[in-house]
């Protein structure tokens, strides 16, 4: 049976304050399953809608995670910060992949820790 999921990474050189961090990956999850096919997230829903919030160094690795993500035809969803509180205009701060299949989305993130 095929299952699905939806990964959110989170830059951990911005050092976020916690609501920040979550806003931030609220954006990213919306973001993503709008560009999704509905098909994809109808069966992601029904499945409980599972998310796992992951970590990554920097800038240089969410872009790179973001790319393999879209050259494997994932959608994926990066976040640009509009700078209103407490990070600078135009900061990257988290990607959404998927929703998608599971072994999809952890042949790319596998080796990802948790947030």
């Amino acid at each position: 049976m095929t299952t699905y999921k939806q990964v959110i990474l989170v830059r951990q050189d911005l050092k976020l304050p916690k609501g920040k961090a979550a806003a931030q990956v609220a954006h990213a999850s919306v973001e993503a399953v709008l560009k999704s096919d509905a098909s994809i997230v109808k069966a992601w829903r029904e499945e409980g809608m599972a998310k796992i919030v992951l970590k990554v160094k920097d800038e240089k690795e969410l872009i790179q995670y973001f790319q393999e993500a879209k050259d494997s035809g994932i959608k994926a969803s990066l976040i640009t910060d509009a700078g209103r509180t407490v990070i600078a205009p135009g900061t990257k701060t988290c990607v959404a992949i998927g929703p998608d299949e599971e072994e999809k989305i952890d042949a790319l993130t596998s080796e990802l820790s948790l947030l």
